[in-house]
């Protein structure tokens, strides 16, 4: 049984819809459960199952995204399930919030990320499914089976179908030149020849502020692809861009997995030396429809992929870019 929380009930409704075309779940019946949620006056909310989940295994599809009420129903809604006597209950978090507190990297600080995975496990969570953590080690914050789904996936077929003369990929800061890397050797295995990679190497005074930032790499006439898992306020990522260009970059991409694009961030965009920019609809912009230049490409396929595997018991290494 399958059921959307509020902040990705269309992405749920999809993943519904992807479902259903599946051969293997032919005598399932599949459809998007009925589940609603009773806000009261003192801003206290409960959601209740209006349909019987006894014995089935539950999927919970919930990006996790700001504000905190998006974790808080979703907490709610796994205690619902196994108080229903749910057989099992899966979270899907296309989006997992707080991810980007993995570490204390200043005294007298939280690990956020730590703590969310604790509470989901002791709401009663039997697995988890997620896209793109922030850092990949927070899968050892859960104890229990975690399925980490890639956008690259998806990535890496827009990147070789714009058939870039002089692509180079790209990463906005140093702690992402990992990923870079992947994308490089990926590109290569898919029969190409690798890319070359340029770092971007900034300073940040504060949070979501850049100070300076710096290019490391040959930039002079080539396309350049930055790959990225998070944009919020689109401050590092347009300063990248105008640099890249400045320093002869013939175009300037970008394909990042989480758009939180936070205010100003889609004017920044619009206003930036990028010429398009790719993300993801783990967090749901309907805003976005349409626009010239964030073009938003659908997970909802690749995760009703890993649900039904997960369902039947099959393997899902082959659904991830080694």
């Amino acid at each position: 049984m399958i059921f959307g929380c509020s902040a990705s009930r269309e992405f749920a409704e999809k993943v519904v819809e992807h479902l259903k075309e599946i051969e293997e779940l032919a005598e399932e019946d599949i459809h998007l459960g009925e589940l609603e949620v009773v806000h009261f006056k003192d801003k206290e909310f409960q959601p209740y199952y209006l349909e019987s989940v006894r014995g089935a295994t539950v999927y919970l599809i919930q990006s996790t995204i700001p504000p905190s009420d998006n974790l808080m129903e979703l907490l709610l809604c796994i205690d619902a399930a196994k108080r229903a006597s749910a057989s099992k209950v899966i979270v899907v978090t296309p989006y997992f919030g707080w991810a980007r507190q993995d570490r204390k990297d200043k005294p007298r600080t939280s690990i956020g990320a730590k703590l969310v995975a604790d509470l989901l496990s002791a709401a009663g969570a039997d697995r988890i499914m997620t896209c793109d953590l922030h850092a990949d080690q927070i899968q050892g914050f859960f104890d229990i089976p975690v399925d980490h789904v890639m956008a690259s996936n998806i990535f890496l077929d827009v990147i070789q179908g714009l058939k870039l003369k002089n692509l180079s990929i790209a990463s906005p800061d140093i702690g992402g030149s990992k990923r870079a890397n992947f994308y490089a050797n990926r590109l290569k295995k898919r029969g190409g020849t690798e890319p070359p990679i340029i770092i971007c190497h900034k300073t940040r005074p504060r949070q979501n502020q850049v100070g300076t930032l710096r290019v490391i790499g040959d930039v002079e006439g080539m396309d350049v692809v930055i790959v990225d898992d998070i944009i919020d306020t689109a401050g590092t990522l347009c300063k990248a861009a105008d640099e890249l260009k400045k320093q002869g970059a013939t175009s300037v991409r970008a394909c990042i997995t989480h758009a939180v694009l936070s205010d100003p961030a889609v004017q920044r965009i619009h206003d930036s030396a990028l010429d398009e920019i790719y993300v993801t609809d783990t967090i749901a912009h309907p805003e976005l429809e349409g626009d010239p230049k964030i073009h938003v490409l659908s997970m909802t396929k690749l995760f009703a992929r890993m649900m039904t595997k997960v369902y039947l018991y099959e393997p899902i290494s082959d659904e991830f870019e080694n």
